[in-house]
């Protein structure tokens, strides 16, 4: 079981194809706040800083050196640099027990008198690590990258980060077999009992961290790493899950906002529910433009899907391997390639493999998201993901009301309704800790304008979220801009439009006018 608001690889990939459109370029104000503090990690916490902590953590040096390599990514050459950021466990303590957060950065190469400050970058999941994405996603940034040290970091619970791993590749490879849209009481049965075993070898490995890791948290740890860098104000840039900790961040140190841009916006004024309708009725439109660039009518198109996916609910499909492709491995792997459009050839061809009976190739997109590789072995992205969204959501759907959602879930949806109608009680059934808030409270008054910026063609993140962050953020500070195009996310994804804008923001302190469109 995974949820789909993650930002995956082969989306991070997307972002690296270059391409070209036009648009409108109308543009007004200045940002402001783009100074800083200079380079020195001593420098002292603004007034604005977060209250109460100790100078050893808020005037620590960090000791950066070279950067290792991990099983999941190979060590990044030598322009990056590494280190460990201590960070209070529990900021109610902040004299108490301390956790390690990983960051990486590599410094500005333009000119020194150029430099703006620190550029921190999120790329979603929550549970991607910024540590192992930073590197490869270096080259979309590059002009940034003149005037800005880029950063970013592992959030805690995320791999480096005391990162949490609550099952072995084993055991996760046997869960490939329970089947996340149960049709009678027994898969019912099997569902619920591999969630809540899910959280008890969350809770044995994550110990007393499984309640300090929401994203109020990592806000908080934000904010300290903008004093320990040396950065007055803090320059971010969130995609995906990073928009909700962008405008969380803001809520809690608006006077802190520098430079913010937020793209593939998540819609915070969804509850558990809210955001499984909104990724629901996302991905039926990706399914429903794909199908359309293929010659079909999208209704009878998503009918065949369906058909296909009973089918293969009754009779998992043979592979080339030893492994049979379930029907929620196989509607994972049809999820993966509606994140890039560059994606759906490989989608068209394995939908044909399966039709054939060859369920080879939705396997590996499959595992693909799931982060498996040749060996058998298994990323932990997804764990992190579940760690935190149930911290973070109070909402906690049983099974009865999930169940009486299930037709309007698939009337939204007839290919991805009843796996995300199961998903809104299954994620965080039976978790060991109580949630924190049923919408993350994300107003800034008096913040910095924040350029958010949303894709009209996004399904893990739909378009729509893009202006309900603007209206929560508050009058004057949240800035749409929108993409007229495909994929999950929008910035390095083709649009000349949209990077210029992005980049004029960042660099210069230009706000486009509210409401600016780009043209795909």
């Amino acid at each position: 079981m995974a949820r789909f608001a993650r930002w995956t690889a082969l989306a991070a990939a997307a972002l690296l194809v270059a391409g070209c459109s036009s648009g409108s370029s109308d543009d007004g104000k200045d940002a402001g706040g783009g100074g800083t503090a200079g380079s020195d990690p001593s420098a002292t916490a603004s007034s604005s800083g977060s209250p109460g902590l100790p100078a050893s953590l808020t005037k620590q040096r960090l000791d950066w050196g070279g950067c290792k390599g991990t099983s999941d990514s190979p060590a990044p050459d030598s322009s990056w640099q590494c280190a460990t950021m201590k960070v209070p466990l529990d900021y109610a303590k902040p004299d108490g027990e301390t956790i390690g957060l990983a960051l990486i950065r590599s410094k500005a190469t333009g000119d020194k008198d150029e430099r703006i400050g620190s550029l921190v970058f999120n790329f979603g999941g929550p549970g991607a690590s910024g540590v192992g994405t930073m590197p490869s996603f270096g080259s979309t940034v590059s002009k940034l990258h003149q005037r800005y040290d880029l950063v970013s970091w592992d959030p805690r619970g995320v791999s480096a980060s005391e990162g949490v791993r609550c099952r072995s590749d084993k055991e996760i490879q046997a869960a490939e077999s329970v089947d996340a849209t149960p049709d009678d009481a027994a898969e019912e049965k099997a569902y619920l009992q591999d969630a809540t075993d899910f959280g008890k070898g969350c809770e044995k490995a994550a110990g007393k961290l499984l309640s300090h890791v929401s994203t109020t948290d990592t806000a908080r740890d934000l904010d300290l790493m903008r004093q320990v860098l040396g950065d007055d104000k803090t320059h971010y840039f969130g995609m995906s899950y990073g928009t909700e900790l962008g405008g969380v961040y803001a809520h809690l140190f608006p006077n802190n906002v520098g430079r913010v841009v937020l793209d593939a916006v998540v819609d915070p004024s969804a509850d558990t529910v809210g955001h499984a309708k909104n990724q629901t009725k996302g991905f039926q439109r990706a399914l429903d433009d794909y199908l359309k660039s293929t010659g079909q009518d999208p209704e009878q198109g998503s009918q065949k899907i369906v058909d296909l996916l009973k089918r293969i609910d009754a009779k998992p499909l043979a592979t080339s391997g030893d492994r049979k492709l379930t029907q929620t491995l196989a509607l994972t792997g049809i999820v993966l390639p509606l994140y890039s459009k560059q994606g759906w050839p490989s989608l068209t061809s394995a939908l044909d493999a399966a039709e054939d009976g060859d369920g080879t190739e939705l396997l590996a997109l499959a595992d693909g998201y799931n982060e498996r590789d040749d060996s058998g072995h298994y990323g932990t992205t997804t764990h992190a993901q579940r760690v935190i969204s149930c911290l973070d959501d109070k909402q906690r759907v049983t099974p009865e009301e999930a169940k009486k959602l299930l037709p309007e879930f698939e009337k939204l949806s007839p290919v991805f309704g009843d796996f995300m109608g199961w998903d809104a009680a299954g994620w965080c059934h039976d978790w060991p800790v109580a949630g924190q808030y049923e919408t993350p409270e994300v107003s800034a008054p008096g913040s910095a304008p924040i350029l958010l910026v949303g894709n009209t063609g996004d399904p893990a993140t739909p378009y729509e979220g893009t202006r309900k962050m603007a209206d929560e953020l508050g009058k004057g500070v949240g800035v749409e801009l929108t993409w007229k195009g495909e994929g999950h996310g929008a910035y390095g994804s083709g649009s000349d439009c949209v990077d210029s804008t992005v980049n004029g923001y960042l660099l210069e302190g230009t706000v486009p006018k509210d409401g600016k469109v780009c043209a795909s």
